[in-house]
């Protein structure tokens, strides 16, 4: 789906010369059929070209150091067990089960995890699936469970993005189907950083993390990634939010960009599944807000947020007028259970941010 612009006389009128349409974000309402959701589990294209040789671990940091190794050796682990012998079947396999392994990658934000997970992806052998922990569920409710176990069973590495406890209901759904996975030979790779208890409040520890999922327990490694948030670091702060001329001006003069009232679209996300979110702004140039305001409750907050990792993960700049996007969240929504997940979003945002400054210049 991409923008399509056209002429906008009235923007040249306005004193916009070689102006363009811009289209809207809630004009879009994505549709991604059962096949093309199993198709489309690699990674995003930010972390297209991304390798274990291109992660630059923080000197001041070993924990991230000693990450890249560990992922190094599992995906080795994954590669040396497909050439041992062939990939074992779950529905009319024979002979003994093979041993297959999990890595839980466990950290704050902006230390990289995505990075290493990707570079996993990518040195583990075909077939392999990427997805987050979202698009999961959202795959199983859309195939069914036998089904997504069948395809998914077929596949030497599963990589979780942004694995969540949330919800109960997901947790041991998801719970079950790893189990079922591993059985059948898949390894398993996961991140997260911020995992709330069943109250929304607090958050697991990697152990409790582990504890959740039981059976899986003793297959996980747990590899600790520290450090301070790398999208900020030595850089300017990012803009402040752009005046509604600025903000007019640089959504009618780039191709492919979007413009949304705040408000308006997150009316719109609440109607479409997480999981659309990526197709909503496939083939936008540059998303324009207008009237940022914090989040009214934790639900437009949550959603907020995985509108957000979907925009860094395509690189999408983000210029915007009303409050500051790092005041997106509310001072009690920072003190809960989604801490981190806020400060991860707002990170992902200011960095993008930032990004649209040449648009304003």
């Amino acid at each position: 789906m991409r923008c399509i612009p056209t002429r906008d006389d009235n923007a040249v009128e306005r004193g916009f010369p070689d102006t363009l349409v811009t289209m809207h974000l809630t004009d879009r309402r994505p549709e991604i059929g059962p096949d093309e959701l199993i198709g489309s589990l690699v990674p995003p294209p930010r972390f297209d070209g991304v390798r274990f040789s291109t992660y630059v671990p923080n000197p001041d940091e070993p924990s991230q150091a000693q990450a890249v190794e560990s992922c190094a050796v599992f995906a080795g682990r994954i590669d040396g067990a497909a050439q041992r012998k062939p990939k074992f079947r779950l529905f009319g396999g024979g002979g003994k089960q093979p041993s297959a392994g999990g890595l839980y990658l466990d950290g704050g934000f902006g230390v990289g995890k995505t990075h290493l997970l990707a570079s996993t992806w990518h040195a583990a052998p075909s077939p392999k699936a990427y997805g987050t922990f979202v698009e999961l569920t959202h795959l199983v409710g859309a195939l069914g469970f036998t089904e997504a176990v069948r395809r998914l069973s077929e596949h030497r590495l599963l990589a979780i993005d942004e694995f969540e406890l949330d919800d109960p209901g997901d947790t041991m759904l998801v719970t079950r189907l790893l189990r079922e996975l591993t059985d059948a030979g898949v390894y398993v790779a996961a991140t997260s950083n911020t995992l709330p208890d069943k109250l929304g409040e607090g958050r697991f520890a990697a152990e409790d993390f582990l504890r959740e999922i039981q059976s899986l327990s003793q297959r996980f490694s747990v590899v600790r990634v520290d450090g301070p948030d790398y999208r900020h670091r030595g850089l300017p702060e990012p803009p402040p939010p752009a005046d509604e001329e600025t903000l007019e001006s640089s959504a009618a003069t780039h191709e492919g960009a979007t413009i949304d009232e705040f408000d308006a679209l997150c009316d719109h996300l609440a109607s479409l599944h997480p999981s659309r979110y990526g197709r909503l702004v496939d083939g936008v140039s540059r998303v324009h807000l207008r009237g940022v305001r914090p989040a009214p409750d934790q639900n437009v907050a949550l959603r907020l947020v995985a509108f957000a990792d979907r925009l860094y993960d395509r690189a999408i700049p983000v210029l915007a007028s009303g409050r500051p996007l790092s005041e997106l969240f509310t001072e009690e929504m920072l003190q809960g259970g989604y801490r981190k997940k806020y400060l991860r979003a707002v990170s992902r945002l200011m960095a993008l941010a930032r990004d649209a400054v040449p648009a304003r210049s």
